[in-house]
């Protein structure tokens, strides 16, 4: 049993390695969380006396990856705003519709034909997760630059996060509720427990955040007013899970429901909710490559590489599909199709299905963690190629 002192030195560890990579990133203009990814899967293969040289209880990983969960689908969530909609807006969720369609289409086929995947819910789960963007770090080596392929990017990572996190639960509850079986006789037996999963996940949630929101309407306090968020978005996954709902629905109905509502000093309470959440990413992305050990073999890594380029013309299509009749070059959408980074919504998936047992997802864990590091490398580099891509980038 690993003492509680053992324990802390691990984080404190982990947490220390976070600041400096965050500094050596910054200067190098490398993007931190893969720096991160890169020393978690470094520290994963290091042997210490015959086992890891760092390693965690399964109960305090699994506890850590239910807390990130939780604050980036509720973090997300937030930040999705009715009012905001526009025609630049909706040809962005068009996008994130489309390609998510599309990938579980046809990323779903090949996943299944190339690493002979056996569940197709598990190979759904996968193309779901492949789904979601998030440019940020790489974005913001041009927070100074305003051009509309950089505002149409950041957008579409918005938009697809909420998406991208909660459809791989859906499928997981499909894939328990139906026993692995894609059979319509036994969908449609099991619909009325699937449609209560749901129900009671979404009502969990809006009633959490509505007895939340009419106490921090009438009054604001700079040390309450956050806790009571953070404990609500606890409160809403936990107890849709505990009467069988979807816990991941629940905090993502809460936190839909927290964007749309007047509050006092809501700003704030986003920013305390978004920086908790962020403190969470060092761990994340560390203990992400250390308890996923990925293959190095040659036969997983040209197998890997074939799938990453048969995802990147999915996207090339969903991109040339979706944004008909909007004024976009050739050149800007082989640029928006090359950047399609994963960032912490996916890594906060993949860590939170790792913790799980189930027969197959090693292959799916595999391939996210590969996916990652390939569109976080190709992100990079392309976007320090964007004047190639794009003209008229104008300085804010």
């Amino acid at each position: 049993m690993i003492s509680v002192l053992l324990l802390l030195t691990y984080l404190a560890i982990i947490l220390l390695i976070g600041l400096l990579t965050s500094i050596i990133s910054h200067k190098f203009k490398i993007p931190n969380i893969l720096m991160l990814l890169l020393i978690g899967v470094g520290l994963g293969r290091i042997d210490y006396r015959g086992g890891p040289l760092i390693e965690f209880p399964e109960l305090f990983i699994t506890g850590i990856s239910i807390m990130a969960l939780v604050m980036i689908v509720f973090d997300s969530a937030s930040r999705f705003s009715l009012k905001k909609i526009d025609y630049f807006s909706l040809h962005t969720l068009w996008l994130s519709l489309v390609f998510l369609v599309f990938n579980l289409i046809f990323l779903t086929a090949f996943t299944m034909l190339i690493f002979d995947v056996k569940s197709i819910f598990l190979a759904l789960i996968f193309a779901a997760l492949m789904a979601g963007t998030s440019p940020a770090v790489v974005l913001s080596m041009f927070k100074n630059v305003k051009n509309k392929v950089f505002d149409f990017l950041g957008l579409e990572s918005l938009l697809n996060t909420p998406l991208v996190v909660l459809m791989p639960f859906i499928i997981l509850d499909l894939k328990t509720t139906l026993k692995d079986e894609l059979i319509i006789a036994t969908f449609i037996d099991q619909f009325v427990p699937l449609l209560q999963q749901f129900v009671v996940g979404v009502g969990a949630g809006v009633l959490v955040g509505l007895i939340m929101f009419k106490f921090m309407r009438k009054a604001y306090s700079a040390v309450l007013s956050p806790l009571a968020v953070v404990t609500s978005a606890l409160l809403a996954y936990i107890i849709a899970e505990n009467l069988g709902g979807n816990g991941v629905l629940a905090v993502t109905s809460m936190g839909f429901l927290f964007g749309n509502v007047y509050l006092k000093q809501k700003f704030q309470l986003k920013e305390f909710a978004s920086v908790f959440s962020n403190s969470l990413e060092i761990l994340v992305f560390v203990l992400i490559g250390i308890v996923i050990a990925i293959p190095f073999s040659n036969e997983f890594l040209m197998k890997s590489i074939l799938l990453f380029a048969l995802y990147l013309v999915i996207r090339f299509v969903s991109i040339l599909f979706s944004l008909r009749g909007m004024d976009f070059t050739l050149k800007e959408k082989i640029f928006m199709s090359l950047n399609a980074q994963k960032g912490i919504a996916v890594a906060v998936v993949v860590f939170s299905l790792a913790t799980l047992q189930i027969e197959g997802m090693q292959t799916i864990l595999n391939l996210s963690l590969a996916f990652m590091l390939y569109s976080i490398i190709l992100s990079s580099l392309v976007f320090r190629t964007a004047n190639f891509f794009i003209k008229d980038i104008v300085e804010r």
